[in-house]
C-alpha cells in the first residue's frame, strides 16, 4: 500500500480524547506514514494517543502545552524537534468552546477563549513557519467550525475565534506559497465526538434537521480531509475554508 504521508512528521493539537477529532486526525495521518506530536493540555489523554500510534509501527511523542503561552509553544516545538527530527505538518485542532451572550457574562472569559483558540494557532504557525520554510514543503490545516461562517448563539468569542482562524490560513498561504508550503482551514458542522454526547437530546434534534444529510459527521470524515489537505494530493489547493458540515449550509426544510 503506498503511505502518501511516509516519514513525515505532524504536530496535531488537541489530541487527548478517545471520541476527539484530534485522536482521529492523528490515527489517520499515522496510517498515511505520519510520525506525530500528540499535544495537550491533558498529557495523560496525550500520552496514550501516542501509544496507540507507536503500536501501528509509527514514531509518537506526547506533549503537554498550554498554547495560550507562547513561550510554551516555542519550547513545544524545540522539544518535538529533538524528539522526532522535523515538522512537517501542523493541524491547529486545539481549541475551547464559550457560553455566554454578548451583553452578558461570557462562562470562560473572552480573552481566555481567544487566546486558546486564535492566539494559540498563531504561535504555532509563527514557531513552525521558518522551520517549512527551510525543508521547501509545509502543510497548515486550521480546524474551524461552522461557527465561524454563521455565527454562534451564545459563542460570540468562539465564532470571533474560529472565523480568525480562516483568516489566518489565508495570510499564511499568501506568504508561504513560495516555499512550497499550502494553508487551509476546515470548517466543521456537527461532529460526534465526546463533545456531542454532551449535548441536550433535543439541540441534537434541532442541529440535526439543519443538516441536510441528517446525520452528525464522525470524527473519522475530519481525519480523512486533513489527512488528504496534508498530502501532496492537495498540493494545489490553499487557502482555502473546507466546510465539511453535511449540508448544515443549505437552505433546508
Amino acid at each position: 500500500m503506498d503511505l502518501f504521508l511516509k516519514d513525515k512528521v505532524a504536530i496535531v493539537t488537541g489530541t487527548s480524547k478517545q471520541r476527539g477529532n484530534g485522536r482521529s486526525i492523528a490515527m489517520t495521518l499515522a496510517g498515511e506514514g505520519c510520525h506525530i506530536a500528540c499535544v495537550d493540555l491533558d498529557i495523560d489523554g496525550a500520552k496514550a494517543i501516542a501509544e496507540e500510534i507507536k503500536q501501528k509501527g509509527r514514531e509518537a511523542i506526547a506533549v503537554r502545552v498550554d498554547q495560550s503561552d507562547p513561550s510554551a509553544v516555542k519550547e513545544a516545538v524545540a522539544e518535538i524537534i529533538k524528539g522526532l527530527g522535523r515538522i512537517d505538518i501542523l493541524v491547529n485542532n486545539a481549541a475551547v468552546p464559550s457560553l455566554g451572550r454578548i451583553n452578558r457574562d461570557q462562562v470562560i472569559p473572552w480573552e481566555t477563549v481567544v487566546a486558546i483558540d486564535l492566539s494559540g494557532p498563531f504561535y504555532w504557525i509563527r514557531e513552525t513557519f521558518d522551520i517549512m520554510c527551510e525543508r521547501k514543503w509545509g502543510r497548515i490545516i486550521n480546524i474551524s467550525s461552522m461557527a465561524a461562517v454563521l455565527g454562534g448563539f451564545g459563542q460570540c468569542s468562539y465564532s470571533a475565534s474560529k472565523g480568525g482562524l480562516v483568516s489566518l490560513a489565508k495570510t499564511a498561504a499568501l506568504e508561504g506559497a513560495r516555499y512550497g508550503i499550502t494553508a487551509n482551514t476546515v470548517s466543521l458542522g456537527t461532529i460526534a465526538t465526546d463533545m456531542y454526547d454532551l449535548v441536550k437530546p433535543e439541540m441534537r434534534e434541532r442541529l440535526l434537521v439543519r443538516s441536510a444529510l441528517r446525520r452528525p459527521g464522525t470524527p473519522q470524515e475530519v481525519g480523512n480531509i486533513v489527512a488528504f489537505l496534508a498530502s501532496d494530493r492537495a498540493g494545489y489547493i490553499t487557502g482555502t475554508n473546507i466546510i465539511v458540515d453535511g449540508g448544515m449550509d443549505l437552505f433546508v426544510y
